[in-house]
């Protein structure tokens, strides 16, 4: 991170299940935000499914929020990319982010227009020398939904030019902003190790989110799908850009 940018939180996010499914480009057209351009890996446009745990969270990096330091996270997301003072930026894009309190909703909605909901959730992690699951649940209108994936053997770093590697390091977020352009944030981390995954699924119905055409996407079978380690991360404050 840069001296120019400023910490506005920083926290581990850990036990990331990460859910990739191959999507027609035009699916997300009127969702890019203004200057930025739909990112692919290998002429293919991705979205992904992601649960994980974020842990230790303090605001400007510094101040402990009592109650809100651990709990889960579920968001689905698209790439893109943005050129920069002749620097490539892989970033973000979010289309719904769920997590169980209804404060960090509303700081992450004022502060970066992102589109957070709260919703009650629930998690289950367990590893052994042989295999690993992770699997992350939140209910929507009464019902449960759930991503989960059980991956075999030892993590290791991702290879260089892999899927993996695509969908693990974008290192910015966009968001559109309801007065027109868009914001750019820097999120930090170092590259993640990841197992991939022996089986992995959504379930349930998260049309309400998500819509119907989306939620279709996510009951089929994920093209590629992987539990990362995670690490500690720092989300700087943003900037708009257009």
């Amino acid at each position: 991170m840069s001296q120019q940018e400023r910490i506005f939180l920083s926290a581990e996010w850990r036990d990331l299940v990460m859910l990739n499914y191959e999507v027609e480009p035009e699916l997300l057209r009127e969702r890019v935000p203004p200057g930025t351009q739909l990112d692919s890996f290998d002429g293919k446009t991705y979205v992904s499914l992601v649960g994980f745990r974020f842990c230790r969270t303090k605001l400007l990096g510094l101040l402990p929020v009592p109650f809100h330091a651990n709990f889960d996270e579920v968001n689905l997301r698209f790439y893109v990319r943005r050129e920069q003072d002749g620097e490539l930026r892989r970033g973000v894009v979010f289309i719904a982010e769920v997590v169980p309190r209804w404060a960090i909703a509303a700081v992450a909605r004022t502060f970066y227009n992102e589109n957070y909901s709260s919703h009650a959730m629930r998690h289950r992690v367990g590893s052994s020398d042989s295999a690993k699951i992770a699997e992350y649940e939140w209910r929507i209108e009464g019902r449960w939904c759930g991503v989960s994936a059980r991956a075999e053997g030892a993590p290791s770093q991702p290879a260089e030019g892999s899927v993996e590697q695509f969908i693990t390091e974008h290192y910015w977020g966009y968001s559109m902003q309801w007065a027109g352009g868009s914001l750019e944030y820097h999120v930090a981390h170092p590259p993640w190790q990841v197992w991939r995954a022996a089986a992995a699924e959504f379930a349930g119905d998260a049309s309400p989110l998500y819509g119907a055409a989306l939620t279709d996407i996510l009951k089929r079978r994920p093209d590629s799908a992987f539990i990362a380690d995670g690490s500690a991360v720092t989300v700087s404050t943003g900037r708009k850009i257009i």
